[in-house]
């Protein structure tokens, strides 16, 4: 007859609990429902995002195949990958998101849904705050991919400590020049 000790039997349990948790965990969702669960709509990422993780405290992040835009009422702009804490209704420290307006593009650092009844949304981009119906988020939009060729004709500078504003400027639709 076979005699487990206690201690065979509770490093099993506990290796069994584990692998059962990992498991429900990689299976659970699709980001787009995890972004439903909080209150947000699931057109926030464009389609076809298949690898993500998203912890219990918050924490998310995505990977694109490649960088690229999907256009909205403006464009965005999705790097590979795109990170942040989600709570209910909003999307904090975001990274690897960029809204264009006119010819520049500013960095999303918070996206919230005060009022879901409102049905409005609202993108942070540092000085100021700009607002969009929620239905142009009902669902994920295609993206189309961009390659760094894609962005050669644009001057970027960068956010710095003391709170400059990032931005791109596009030099063949500005008909400037830029030194």
């Amino acid at each position: 007859m076979f005699s487990f000790s206690p201690s065979i039997i509770f490093h099993f349990l506990l290796l069994l609990s584990i692998s059962n948790s990992a498991y429900s965990k990689s299976n659970a969702a699709t980001i787009y429902e995890v972004l439903r669960d909080y209150g947000l709509p699931m057109g926030l990422f464009p389609k076809g995002i298949t690898e993500f993780n998203a912890g219990d405290d918050g924490k998310f992040w995505v990977h694109l195949d490649q960088a690229c835009n999907a256009k909205f009422e403006n464009e965005l702009h999705y790097d590979r990958n795109v990170s942040g804490s989600l709570s209910y209704g909003k999307i904090d420290a975001l990274s690897g998101l960029e809204a264009q307006d006119l010819f520049l593009w500013f960095p999303v650092m918070s996206i919230r849904v005060d009022v879901p009844s409102s049905g409005l949304i609202y993108f942070d981009v540092g000085a100021a705050s700009k607002q969009f119906s929620l239905s142009l988020f009902e669902t994920p939009l295609d993206c189309v991919a961009v390659t760094p060729d894609n962005h050669a004709d644009f001057v970027t500078a960068y956010q710095g400590e003391a709170g400059r504003l990032r931005y791109r400027f596009d030099q063949e639709t500005s008909g400037r020049d830029v030194l």
